[in-house]
């Protein structure tokens, strides 16, 4: 398993990454990583005296089992533009994620805070710390039975965010293994071999030209197959 380049040049690699793959190394994290490939392929080296080379290039994550679109960096002038950029939000990201249920509005917004969970550290939750305000935008597609395909553009970069605000307005995502309908899993798993969440669009302003870019990442070939056996509304 390795990502995919979607776009290469002396300061920057965009990879779409596939679901399963882990973003970034970790102590607890045994299998080969985004992190190891790239530094990897590159031959940056891990070292505490930058931080391009702590992380070894690694800007932003996907969780484990979305796929899309990342950037990395391959120089330290490019890390530092981009990481600036996905800390004032001057990022745009679009997913699409197929959900549970139907919705009766083409769109709207998704405003709840969003917190670690307090009795699983693993997990996060809708609480009430202010300070952890978190955006979501929301667009119907295309209207399933019982299931919506939604264009999401998240305004703010909370862990596991998506999943969160789906699942507190009680559409989780299809096949989600932590914020879904646990008692329908095996469904799920049944309609869906993988959670459907895809990061297929990402725009920044590129560290060397300062012009906007942007890349698109098609659904993945098992998540449009999916699509494929859904009935329309």
């Amino acid at each position: 398993m390795e990502p995919s380049v979607v776009y290469e040049d002396d300061q920057i690699l965009v990879i779409n990454k596939p679901s399963g793959m882990v973003s970034n190394k970790s102590q607890t994290i045994q299998e080969d990583t985004v992190q190891d490939w790239f530094s990897r392929k590159y031959n940056i080296v891990e070292s505490p005296d930058s931080e391009f080379l702590q992380k070894q290039g690694l800007v932003h994550r996907l969780d484990r089992d979305t796929s899309g679109a990342m950037v990395l960096a391959k120089t330290e002038e490019a890390y530092n533009g981009l990481k600036q950029q996905f800390l004032e939000r001057k990022t745009v990201k679009k997913y699409l994620a197929l959900v549970h249920g139907e919705f009766k509005e083409q769109s709207g917004l998704i405003t709840a805070t969003i917190e670690r969970h307090p009795k699983d550290r693993h997990k996060f939750t809708v609480g009430g710390d202010l300070a952890k305000a978190s955006i979501t935008e929301w667009i119907v597609l295309q209207q399933f039975t019982d299931m919506t395909l939604l264009e999401l553009i998240p305004h703010t970069g909370r862990t596991h965010q998506l999943r969160v605000h789906l699942q507190h307005i009680n559409h989780p995502i299809v096949s989600d293994p932590i914020y879904g309908f646990q008692k329908r899993i095996k469904d799920d798993l049944a309609i869906s071999p993988r959670l459907f969440l895809h990061a297929k669009y990402l725009e920044f302003q590129h560290p060397s030209t300062a012009f906007r870019v942007h890349f698109d990442v098609d659904l993945p070939e098992e998540l449009q197959q999916v699509l494929a056996t859904c009935t329309l509304k």
